[in-house]
C-alpha cells in the first residue's frame, strides 16, 4: 500500500463491473480505483476519476499487459469481472509477479470454462445435481451417436446440445423428440445444430471437446453466487435471471435481460432447504477442482442451478465470476464492506467475517438496441442519451453495459446490452414496476430501437414460476421418499431395463484408464 491510500485495479467493462466498481467506491477504505477495459464504459471511467485513479483501454485477456498496468499503478490488489481474463491465466500471471488478485486461477476456472470437464469432474466426485451427458470432437461423431439411440435410449432422444465451451450463453438448443410423425424433422434439426455448434467452436482452440449433448430437464433456474478463499465458501442471496430476449421467456437467449431477487436469501419459488443444498453442491464442486488440480479457489463462484424433476437442485453450468446482470442484486444489497470481503479471500479469513446481506428484494432490468443479441452490428455505434437525475428521481439506479465513451465525450452503443436499471422494494413485483416508469429515460439519438423485458418480476410471471417449481418439487420428492432420486431407467427392445447411470460411469471408466 502507497502510503495510507489502498489501490485497487478492476477488469472489464460491462454492468455487472460498474457495480463492482460502485462497491469499491462506497467501502469505508475509499480506495483509489483504477480500471482496464476493452472499451470505455462511461460509469466505470467516472468512478475511477472521482475516487483519484484512472482508466486505461486495453484488451483484458492479455496477462503481460495487466500485468504491466497493475505494476506501473502500484495496485494493492487486482478485482477480475467477466470470465475470459481468468480462462486466459491473468489471475495466475499477476500472482507469478507478487501482485494479489481476486480471481479464479485458470485450473479452477476450468469449471466454468470447459462444461464437459465440469460434468467428468461431477460424476468422478460421485456429486448430487449433475446430468447424463455425452462430447464430441466434431458434428459428425455427435450426429452418429443421436442417430444410432434416436429409437432406443430415451434421454438422447430428448436433448440439450451445447457448446463444451463457455460460450457466453450462446448455442444452446433444447429438442425433444417425442412425436413419432416429427422424428424425421427433429433429427434433421440436431444434424443441423451439431454443425453449427462445430461452425462455432471453430473460434476456440482452448479445449478439447467441442459439442455436449445433456439430457433434457426442465424447472425454475436460480443462481447462487458465492465467495470463497477456498477454505471456506459463503453463499450470496439467490437470483433468478431471465435468458430469453422477449416476454414469457420468448425467442433467442441473450446473456440475461434481467433479474430478480427476494427478500432474504431465497427465491419465493426455492425453500430454504433447496439453497442448503445447492450450496453444498456448489461447494463440493470447489472443494473437487482445487483436490484435482491442487490449487486453492479464491474469488467468487456461481452455480446456474436448475430445479429438476430427476435431481432436485442440479447443476446447469458453473460461473468462475458474479453474473451479469446477477452481480446488480447482491451487490446493491451487501452490507459488509467489499472491500473487507476482498481482502478476506486474499488472506485465507472468510470465515471469520461475517457476510450480511439486506432483506430487501431487488429486480434488475436490461436494455439493449434492436439487433442485440444475434446481429451485433446493427445494434452498434447509436449516440445514447440517458437522463440519469429523472432515473434517480423515480427511485433506481443506472448501471452502464455495452456503452463505449469516445475521446469526444459522445457515447455510443457497443452492440450488447446497453444498460441495466435496478430498483430495490420490500416486494420483486413492487420493484419490477419501478423500473419499467424509467425506461423512457433511455434513448438512442438517431431514433434506433431499444426493447427491454417488462414482465421481469411482474405478478403473472413470478406466478408462472411457482407453479412450474411446485409441479417439480413434487415430482423430485416423490422420488426422494421412494429412494430413487438421480436413478434413470431405460428399455431397449430385446434387451429391456438398461441403467443410462450405470453405462455412462462405465464409459468414463474406461476412457479414464
Amino acid at each position: 500500500m502507497e502510503g495510507n491510500l489502498m489501490k485497487i485495479m478492476g477488469l472489464g467493462n460491462a454492468s455487472r463491473e460498474h457495480a463492482i466498481a460502485e462497491a469499491l467506491e462506497r467501502s469505508d477504505h475509499h480506495p483509489r480505483i483504477f480500471w482496464l477495459g476493452d472499451i470505455r464504459n462511461p460509469g466505470i471511467f467516472n468512478i475511477c476519476k472521482k475516487s483519484g485513479g484512472d482508466f486505461a483501454l486495453s484488451k483484458t485477456t492479455d496477462p503481460e499487459k495487466v500485468v504491466e498496468y497493475a505494476k506501473r499503478w502500484c495496485v494493492d490488489f487486482v478485482i477480475i469481472g467477466p470470465e475470459e481474463p481468468n480462462f486466459h491465466a491473468v489471475p495466475d500471471e499477476l500472482e507469478r509477479k507478487g501482485i494479489p488478485c481476486v480471481g479464479a486461477s485458470r485450473d479452477v476456472a476450468i469449471i466454468e470454462m470447459s462444461k464437459a470437464e465440469m460434468r467428468r469432474l461431477q460424476w468422478e466426485y460421485g456429486m448430487s445435481g449433475k446430468l447424463l451427458f455425452k462430447t464430441f470432437r466434431s458434428s459428425k461423431e455427435a450426429y452418429s451417436v443421436l442417430e444410432k439411440y434416436s429409437d432406443t435410449l430415451t434421454w438422447l432422444q430428448n436433448v440439450a446440445l451445447k457448446p463444451a465451451r463457455q460460450a457466453g450463453g450462446k448455442g444452446v438448443k433444447v429438442v425433444e423428440d417425442q412425436q413419432l410423425y416429427l422424428h424425421d424433422e427433429k433429427q434433421r434439426f440436431k444434424s443441423k445444430h451439431a454443425d453449427w455448434l462445430e461452425g462455432y467452436m471453430k473460434s476456440y482452440s482452448d479445449i478439447e471437446d467441442k459439442i455436449l449433448v445433456e439430457e433434457k430437464v426442465w424447472g425454475p433456474e436460480y443462481t447462487l453466487q458465492c465467495f470463497t478463499d477456498g477454505r471456506c465458501i459463503k453463499g450470496m442471496p439467490l437470483v433468478q435471471d431471465n435468458k430469453h430476449a422477449h416476454e414469457f421467456d420468448i425467442g433467442t437467449e441473450t446473456g440475461g435481460m434481467g433479474s430478480i431477487c427476494g427478500s432474504g436469501f431465497t427465491l419465493p419459488f426455492i425453500t430454504k432447504k433447496e439453497y442448503e443444498e445447492s450450496l453444498k453442491i456448489v461447494n463440493s464442486l470447489v472443494r473437487a477442482i482445487q483436490d484435482k488440480v491442487g490449487k486453492r479457489y479464491h474469488g467468487m463462484v456461481a452455480g446456474q442451478m436448475m430445479l429438476t424433476e430427476i435431481e432436485g437442485p442440479t447443476i446447469i453450468e458453473m460461473y468462475s465470476r458474479l453474473g451479469d446482470p446477477e452481480a446488480l442484486n447482491v451487490l446493491n444489497t451487501l452490507k459488509t464492506d467489499f472491500v473487507d470481503i476482498c481482502l478476506a479471500i486474499l488472506d485465507g479469513n472468510l470465515s471469520k467475517l461475517n457476510v450480511e446481506f439486506d432483506k430487501r428484494s431487488t429486480v434488475v432490468k436490461a436494455i439493449a438496441p434492436k439487433g442485440y443479441p444475434n446481429n451485433r452490428k446493427l445494434a452498434k455505434n447509436h449516440p445514447v442519451f440517458v437522463d440519469e437525475q429523472a432515473i434517480k428521481r423515480g427511485g433506481c439506479k443506472f448501471y452502464w453495459g455495452s456503452a463505449d465513451l469516445n475521446e469526444g465525450g459522445e457515447i455510443l452503443s457497443a452492440g450488447s446490452r446497453l444498460v441495466e436499471i435496478l430498483a430495490i422494494s420490500d416486494e420483486i413485483t413492487k420493484a419490477s414496476k419501478i423500473i419499467d416508469r424509467c425506461v423512457p429515460y433511455i434513448k438512442l439519438l438517431d431514433g434506433w430501437g431499444l426493447f427491454y423485458r417488462s414482465d421481469i418480476g411482474s405478478p403473472e410471471l413470478m406466478c408462472k414460476r411457482m407453479d412450474v417449481a411446485d409441479r417439480v418439487r413434487m415430482l423430485y420428492q416423490y422420488r426422494r421418499d421412494k429412494g430413487i432420486l438421480g436413478k434413470r431407467i431405460d428399455w431397449l427392445p430385446k434387451v429391456g431395463k438398461m441403467d443410462p447411470v450405470a453405462l455412462l460411469r462405465d464409459e468414463l471408466s474406461k476412457k479414464s484408464e
